[in-house]
């Protein structure tokens, strides 16, 4: 069973960038498609960007394409999130999440993170 750990959340201006960490243990992490999903505050968790074992699939909500780009080091078990140009609406609790089949899909992931804090200043 995988254990996941986010890190790189913050404050940051609109307009800015951060790059999100998500650590991978206690699995084998290239067996593992790898996703992002965001919940602000009175809203429900929403699908943010996946990615597949081998990087050579990426898939992206509509509201972050172009802005957004989801990575993975699997010789690091670390997936990753740029955030580029971010705005207000950006401003969320961001988790990472894994699942064991092959998908790529905005669905169905088994093992979350804690989550990490990323608050957008208008």
């Amino acid at each position: 069973q995988v254990q996941l750990v986010e890190s790189g959340g913050g404050l940051v201006q609109a307009g800015g960038s951060l790059r999100l960490s998500c650590a991978a243990s206690g699995g084998t992490f290239s067996g593992y498609v790898m996703g992002w999903f965001r919940q602000a505050p009175g809203k429900e968790r929403e699908f943010v960007a996946a990615i597949s074992r081998k990087s050579a699939t990426a898939i992206y909500a509509e509201s972050v394409k172009g802005r957004f780009t989801i990575s993975r080091d699997n010789a690091k078990s670390t997936v990753y999130l740029q955030m580029n140009s971010l705005n207000a609406e950006d401003t969320a609790d961001y988790y990472c999440a894994a699942k064991e089949t092959s998908m790529v899909t905005t669905r169905s992931y088994n093992y979350w993170g804690q989550g990490t804090q990323v608050t957008v200043s208008s």
